[in-house]
């Protein structure tokens, strides 16, 4: 995992906090097959994740409607169904308008 390329601002970021329940039950595939999907989703421009005791990730995109649009998807939307039947005992969804943007990269 790296840190996201964003590019210009203004871009969204949607960022998921979770808890999550017990046991796997499938979550670590669908989590890698979620992030193939939504890469390919006009509009995407990357994701950010961890996990320990709270998951996060963090994902950047061009418009709200991209957003929308992959919140639409037929597998995202299964995704997420799935997630309140089993993986996760609560989770959050924020999204936010970035509009400052800087880093540094070591040589």
């Amino acid at each position: 995992m790296s840190i996201a390329v964003t590019g210009d601002v203004p871009y969204y970021a949607v960022i998921f906090t979770s808890l999550r329940t017990p046991g796997d039950h499938g979550y670590g595939r669908m989590a890698e097959t979620m992030v193939e999907a939504a890469s390919r989703q006009p509009g995407f421009l990357g994701v950010e994740s961890a996990r320990e005791e709270v998951g996060i990730t963090v994902s950047y995109w061009q418009s709200l409607e991209a957003i929308a649009a992959w919140k639409r998807d037929l597998d995202h939307l299964m995704a997420q169904r799935l997630g309140r039947e089993q993986w996760y005992q609560a989770y959050r969804t924020r999204i936010c308008k970035v509009e400052r943007d800087y880093g540094f990269v070591r040589d």
